[in-house]
């Protein structure tokens, strides 16, 4: 009888510093710590690195993999100063990461913010990052799905009970499309706070919605996409309507040209918990 191969997660801090000071980071380490192969884990606006758990499992018998929580989301410090909620910020904080590893080139997977992170980062001379993989977002984001998202993120939310808390959850991420029972409890769970009286809420700081505080607008980065040269793959939801058909399209035909997988029947954004979703990723990583 072989021995069974346990895969642990390992939870980690680290002090990053912006402009007023520096400030605590987690984040969620799987994998032989010794492994120079390393993939970075970037979630998207609300979420936290934990979404990643079963990507990473499935990933850490090849690679250390390495989930942050951005600031002001998951068990990351909420940031004093509420207008560094924002991508130099997060860009700096995933430079201190990345050198946290030891390695001198890492492979991305970013769902939405964490997508646009890997693209700013990769799209700098002499980056760090090998390969790219894009989670439904692009350089083209439309003021509609902005203004959808702007409806709920940062809005109070307070449940009697987690079941409850975990139907919202369900209700405001029906898009990530069909998901198990037991993800969805993943989910909820990754995401809950319970208050001080007794009430359930979401353990991100309300104040990460600054940035839809001003007008919103359509979002145009595609010179950075332009100068981004490594090999990405992107992946979306059929049905998004934050990375666009025609976005997606033409993110095949300039730039890196990346390789374009849909997933039908979800929206924004596939939660690469899938056994498809994922099998995708590790064979794109894979890859010479």
């Amino acid at each position: 009888m072989t021995d069974e191969i346990v895969i642990l997660m390992n939870e980690h801090q680290l002090s990053c510093l912006s402009l007023h000071g520096f400030h605590t980071l987690t984040y969620y380490e799987w994998g032989d710590p010794a492994n120079d192969r390393i993939v970075i884990c970037v979630h998207g606006l609300t979420r936290n690195g934990r979404d990643f758990d079963e990507l990473a499992r499935a990933l850490s018998s090849d690679y250390r993999v390495i989930c942050p929580d951005i600031p002001g989301r998951g068990k990351s410090e909420w940031l004093m100063h509420k207008e560094e909620y924002s991508y130099p910020v997060y860009c700096a904080d995933m430079a201190a990461l990345i050198a946290r590893s030891g390695a001198q080139t890492v492979d991305w997977v970013g769902t939405s913010m964490g997508g646009l992170i890997g693209m700013l980062l990769a799209a700098q001379p002499k980056s760090p990052i090998r390969k790219l993989v894009m989670n439904d977002v692009g350089p083209f984001i439309p003021k509609a799905s902005l203004e959808r998202i702007a409806t709920y993120v940062g809005k109070p939310v307070s449940y009697d009970s987690f079941d409850a808390f975990e139907q919202y959850i369900r209700t405001v991420s029906a898009s990530f499309g069909p998901l198990t029972d037991a993800q969805w409890r993943h989910l909820a769970e990754t995401t809950a706070k319970k208050r001080d009286d007794g009430l359930w809420a979401t353990n991100y700081d309300p104040a990460i919605a600054a940035p839809f505080s001003a007008p919103i607008a359509d979002v145009v980065l595609w010179p950075y996409w332009d100068q981004v040269r490594a090999p990405t793959l992107l992946v979306r939801g059929k049905d998004s309507d934050l990375l666009l058909s025609e976005t997606a399209r033409e993110m095949t035909s300039r730039g890196p040209k990346a390789k374009l997988i849909e997933f039908a029947g979800i929206g924004h954004a596939p939660m690469l918990m899938a056994a498809d979703q994922i099998n995708i990723v590790r064979e794109f990583l894979g890859q010479p």
